[in-house]
């Protein structure tokens, strides 16, 4: 599995034209540029247009990106940009109604990005666990969680020491280092 890496590292590879880090980039935040251009009542071929543009003008430009850490606002403005953009060239307006701007079906961009960002830390602080630790984890964490006999079973330890075990993992995930600048709450 390929290490979890900071946005700035990313950067830094696809502008050494690593294609890996390319397409990290492109599946990170696809979910931004197609958020933004539901904000602006895009959907199918016209989101999809506003996205190759997007995804060009970064192919073309991400050599220049002096801050490659606000690399979500320079996605997000020029996702703006672009779809204005092809609105004016299409003649075609889409207001949104009040009941949309009060009740959105999804959740904001902002925070499908924060969401992810929270994914890569934790999988970043967990590699720093042990593979028993980290079975533990997946096991209490399952949907539907799965019953303490039978984790006590598969990992053979005593039932009586999952819950205490699993406290102690998730405190030194808590004390992390990647969670220097964010603290999640478990």
């Amino acid at each position: 599995m390929r290490e979890a890496k900071s946005i700035s590292n990313l950067v830094s590879e696809a502008v050494q034209g690593d294609e890996i880090a390319w397409r990290h980039i492109v599946r990170s935040y696809t979910p931004l540029v197609r958020a933004v251009c539901r904000e602006h009542g895009l959907t199918g071929a016209d989101s999809d247009d506003v996205s190759s543009r997007v995804w060009m003008r970064l192919l073309l430009g991400i050599s220049r990106i002096r801050e490659p850490a606000a690399l979500a606002a320079w996605l997000r403005t020029t996702t703006r940009r672009q779809c204005l953009l092809l609105l004016k060239e299409n003649k075609h307006d889409t207001p949104l109604d009040d009941e949309t701007v009060a009740h959105p079906a999804e959740a904001p961009a902002d925070e499908e990005m924060l969401a992810e960002e929270q994914r890569v830390l934790l999988r970043q602080a967990t590699e720093g666990l042990t593979e028993q630790d980290r079975r533990l984890l997946s096991l209490l964490f399952s949907d539907p969680p799965t019953p303490y006999a039978r984790i006590s079973e598969m990992l053979g330890i005593a039932t009586g020491s999952i819950g205490p075990t699993r406290q102690r993992i998730l405190l030194r995930l808590r004390q992390a280092p990647v969670w220097s600048t964010y603290q999640p709450t478990f």
